[in-house]
């Protein structure tokens, strides 16, 4: 029997290759992550409609029924995927709407700010993109990104707005009213890049600058 032969030799070799494979095995955060990520590739290429769990599973280098074990059937994949690509951003849109000292308008330029260098020309975009072509077809994908997503953007909007203007820093209550005027434009941006940006390309600076001056949000000062 060799050195290496050892019984005690043995048992550390196997120790150490124990925790090798525990090191190279990925955490079910890491996993539910290449999952996502794979979704993403393949709703993208093939739409909500035409993608396979198959497809996605192979993708993410694990076998389809791992990929039930984090997400029971397609919608919920899809539903999990719309919510890790706005939650990061949701948070900071939050995060500047509450900041107390700050004028509305000011908080309002920071949100389009963010809108353009979070979305714009991203992989968020595309999956806006996808949830607008998709979403008419699959009222249950509408509905859960209206109520996860849509709804919490505009009660943020609504907030700053009721509070700026009746600080008197902004000149209108049409934010107040309809929150939805602040994002419309910017949705219009997204969805003409889509259909028409080949053919027509869009100056996005300057139709979200114009948007800028469309909402008003540096109030005007009353004639004397």
């Amino acid at each position: 029997m060799t050195q290496d032969d050892r019984p005690e030799n043995v048992a550390s070799r196997s120790e150490a290759d124990t925790a090798a494979t525990e090191r190279k095995r990925p955490s079910q955060d890491e996993r539910r992550a290449a999952i996502l990520a794979a979704a993403f590739e393949v709703f993208a290429d093939h739409g909500f409609a035409a993608a396979r769990l198959e497809d996605v599973a192979r993708k993410a280098g694990v076998a389809k029924g791992t990929l039930y074990l984090y997400f029971p059937d397609k919608e919920a994949l899809f539903e999990q995927l719309l919510l890790s690509f706005a939650n990061p951003l949701l948070s900071r849109i939050n995060a500047i709407a509450v900041l107390p000292d700050v004028p509305a308008p000011v908080i309002l330029e920071r949100i389009i700010a963010l809108f353009q260098t979070e979305i714009i020309g991203t992989e968020r975009e595309k999956m806006l993109q996808l949830l607008i072509s998709e979403g008419p077809r699959f009222p249950r994908i509408a509905e859960f990104h209206h109520r996860e997503v849509v709804s919490r953007g505009l009660s943020a909007i609504r907030a700053v707005a009721k509070r700026g203007f009746e600080r008197g820093e902004l000149s209108s209550d049409a934010l107040v009213k309809c929150p939805q005027l602040f994002f419309w434009p910017l949705l219009g941006v997204v969805i003409w890049r889509s259909l028409f940006g080949r053919l027509d390309p869009l100056d996005d600076a300057t139709a979200i600058d114009a948007h800028r001056d469309l909402l008003g949000l540096i109030k005007k000062e009353k004639p004397e």
